[in-house]
């Protein structure tokens, strides 16, 4: 009797779930048939099992073609230039080879009628419970009309820019001419008046270089000069140009090696901290213009205590930060915070003003150098902004450096002599 009440259960719960399982296919099928993103299904033997009719409309293959397909005869990714890229370099085959998800924005297919179409992916692996990789899953979506108006709106940008930094720049000069002395003699109302209007205009210009900076680093146009750079005496040198800054609101300041315990004074000249040496391949200028600008909003932000820039790292990576003891960054705007335009809704930020504009340039420019930037904060505990360079061995610098000499040399004899 009990055998057959088993029996019975049982089969009542296998017809359950086969019941469940239609539904969830019902379900599944419903949702893939109604997005306009497109999904597609690859086994790990890189063939096309699933095809949904978003990939249908934005390949222009349809899904009894597709499917059973290498994913390489469909998905044919190129460059910006209509280069073909390598297929293991292709999101589809990276994930496939590597079992890492991965999320890339400027990809571009070549559709079956072979137009060429920008498109967003995201593809993540399928892992057994051996570890391996049994496919991929990707959900793309064509951004090409975005794009478009994307390079539109940097391109007015970039012309306005350039074109009102003429005419600002002659309003500053004319202003500071009318605040000098020796040129013209005005009242101290008169004064006060113009040195307000100077500053407008001296803000108003940093803005116009910032929308012309970002638009530069979104198409690629951001001029970059790398050469091998010490990173720790470049760091301690820029940090004694920084230290009046902070001095001037009355805030310590400190340059940090290594462990928190070995701590360099930025007023007390050089250091006899034994450190490392961490070499990296930048442009000095440009890391200078991030580390600058970093540092800037940590003395804006925080009213007492300190500001520190830090050096650390290991035979990968070089890593600096700058720290501060100010108010912290709310754990909802973190993820936003390197976004163009974006800044934090708060009365502090309200009152200190700025364009938004200052971290996008500083992420577009630590990925030249395939660096990574980002922030670590708690409220009422101040934040900490970090970079990350891959590191170049001391071996590797002195090859670089001998080459950099070499060229230098090779340009200064090939040059022709001004007369």
């Amino acid at each position: 009797m009990s055998f057959r009440l088993f029996g019975k259960k049982s089969g009542s719960s296998r017809g359950k779930l086969a019941t469940s399982l239609r539904t969830e296919k019902l379900k599944s099928s419903i949702i893939l048939n109604a997005i306009d993103d497109g999904v597609v299904l690859v086994d790990d033997q890189g063939l096309i099992q699933l095809f949904n009719p978003g990939a249908v409309a934005i390949t222009g293959w349809s899904d009894t073609e597709a499917e059973g397909l290498d994913w390489q005869l469909v998905f044919r990714f190129v460059d910006a230039k209509g280069q073909a890229v390598e297929d293991t370099q292709a999101a589809i085959g990276q994930v496939l080879k590597l079992g890492q998800a991965t999320r890339d924005n400027t990809a571009n297919i070549i559709t079956k009628s072979n137009k060429i179409i920008g498109v967003s992916f995201s593809i993540s692996p399928l892992i057994d419970d051996n570890k391996r990789v049994t496919g991929a899953v990707g959900i793309f979506r064509d951004v090409s009309q975005e794009r478009q108006d994307e390079n539109r709106r940097a391109e007015f940008i970039s012309t306005a820019s350039h074109e009102m930094r003429t005419p600002v720049a002659a309003i500053e000069g004319y202003l500071s001419l009318a605040l000098n002395e020796k040129v013209a003699i005005i009242d101290s109302k008169a004064r006060d008046y113009l040195e307000k209007a100077h500053a407008s205009t001296e803000h108003l210009g940093r803005l116009f270089q910032d929308l012309l900076t970002s638009a530069k680093a979104e198409d690629g146009r951001l001029t970059n000069h790398p050469k091998v750079v010490e990173v720790g005496a470049y760091l301690e040198q820029l940090t004694s140009d920084l230290k009046f800054s902070a001095e001037k609101k009355g805030l310590f300041m400190d340059f940090v090696v290594g462990a928190s315990s070995q701590s360099i004074d930025a007023t007390a000249g050089s250091s006899r901290v034994v450190r490392p040496l961490y070499y990296a391949e930048i442009d000095p200028d440009r890391m200078r213009e991030v580390i600058t600008n970093l540092f800037d909003n940590a003395v804006k932000y925080t009213d007492t205590g300190k500001v520190s820039i830090g050096l650390t790292g290991n035979d990968q990576v070089v890593q600096f930060y700058v720290k501060d003891t100010g108010p912290g960054i709310p754990a909802e705007d973190i993820p936003h915070l390197f976004q163009k335009f974006y800044r934090v809704d708060s009365s502090a930020t309200r009152t200190i003003g700025g364009t938004g504009l200052g971290l996008f340039i500083c992420r577009k420019i630590v990925e030249l150098y395939d660096g990574r930037i980002w922030v670590e904060s708690e409220q009422g505990k101040g934040s900490t902004f970090f970079i990350n360079l891959p590191r170049i061995s001391s071996a590797r610098a002195e090859q670089l450096q001998a080459t950099e000499t070499q060229s230098a040399t090779m340009t200064s004899i090939t040059s022709p002599t001004k007369q």
